[in-house]
């Protein structure tokens, strides 16, 4: 028989916001829609157990955090993007794996595309 191992994976997708981000400088005076999609992997088995939400990631407040960095501080590359919403779904959950993907579908090329995306993996040392 086989069980559970005590991981979970919380995915939030599609989380929009407006945000300046960009090299151009139409798009840091006039911004754009950037969506975000985070998986994240963490030990769930006591907050599974006890049914505690202050054992869990709160996903509800981890969302909000990402759309407060979509709308903040201005960065050049969707990469720096991607980078900041990583360091903070790391520090603020006790996650093992979070992969982040930065979508940026108005982003100014001279190419018809559906979308433009950067995707960044995250992972906590051994150690802590």
């Amino acid at each position: 028989m086989r069980h559970w191992d005590g991981m979970a994976r919380i995915l939030i997708t599609g989380l929009r916001a407006y945000g300046y981000h960009g090299c151009m400088p139409e798009e840091r005076e006039e911004g754009q829609v950037f969506m975000v999609d985070v998986e994240l992997d963490y030990e769930a088995s006591q907050a599974a157990r006890e049914d505690d939400l202050s054992r869990a990631v709160d996903y509800s407040r981890l969302a909000e955090g990402i759309r407060d960095i979509i709308s903040g501080e201005p960065f050049r590359l969707i990469e720096s993007l991607a980078a900041e919403v990583g360091r903070y779904v790391m520090e603020s959950t006790p996650a093992r794996r979070a992969l982040v993907r930065v979508h940026k579908p108005e982003a100014p090329i001279s190419c018809e595309v559906g979308d433009v995306a950067v995707e960044m993996v995250f992972r906590r040392d051994e150690g802590g």
